[in-house]
């Protein structure tokens, strides 16, 4: 297997990417690769699932809001993942590193799943991805917490709740909270550490 790069911004390597894409059939990814192909029109960009996260076998999902434009693969990744060339990655990236969060453990999603090429949400994107979460519910047998990244996120609380899963509510790491709301900006990795060692008192 190639050696693949994990830190920030690593993705922004095509030869990278490419490796990352060879392993999108790993039985650990296989499903949620087919599963966001589902997902896909030729209106909107649904990336793929980062192999190097722990795929079907994670017990932590982070769940984001929409994704931006570096996960497209038109001028991005192609992926949701912490190595995307872009702040909120990189944040992302060192934040679990603060936490102690082995990525082997986690998978990343976003409540609306789709880049239609604005960050903006239109009516019904919501409702839309909240039906396509709970079809990613039934892919991950082993889930125990789920961290709701955002306050979009937080829509999709009830849902997840009542599927008796621990939830961890946390502000989101992009560069507008980071620049209005620092003081939320620094809870982030205590949070996540939090969402971790509630994992932990879980298994």
């Amino acid at each position: 297997m190639p050696t693949l790069l994990d830190g920030p911004r690593t993705l922004r390597s095509r030869a990278e990417r490419d490796r990352r894409k060879a392993l999108l059939r790993e039985p650990h990814i296989a499903p949620l690769t087919d599963f966001a192909a589902r997902l896909r029109s030729p209106e909107v960009a649904v990336p793929y699932f980062d192999p190097l996260d722990g795929g079907i076998n994670a017990t932590m999902l982070f769940l984001f809001e929409k994704p931006g434009p570096m996960t497209d693969p038109e001028g991005g990744s192609g992926f949701i993942s912490r190595n995307n060339d872009d702040a909120t990655a990189e944040a992302t990236f060192r934040f679990m590193e603060q936490a102690g969060i082995d990525r082997r453990d986690i998978v990343l999603w976003n409540v609306i799943p789709a880049w239609n090429k604005t960050i903006r949400i239109a009516r019904g994107e919501l409702e839309e991805g909240r039906l396509a979460l709970s079809a990613l519910f039934d892919l991950l047998p082993h889930l125990r917490v789920v961290v709701l990244v955002g306050r979009k996120a937080e829509k999709a609380r009830a849902d997840i709740e009542a599927r008796r899963l621990n939830v961890v509510v946390s502000h989101h790491p992009s560069p507008k909270v980071r620049a209005i709301y620092r003081d939320k900006w620094e809870t982030i990795p205590r949070t996540w550490a939090a969402a971790r060692q509630a994992l932990e008192q879980n298994e």
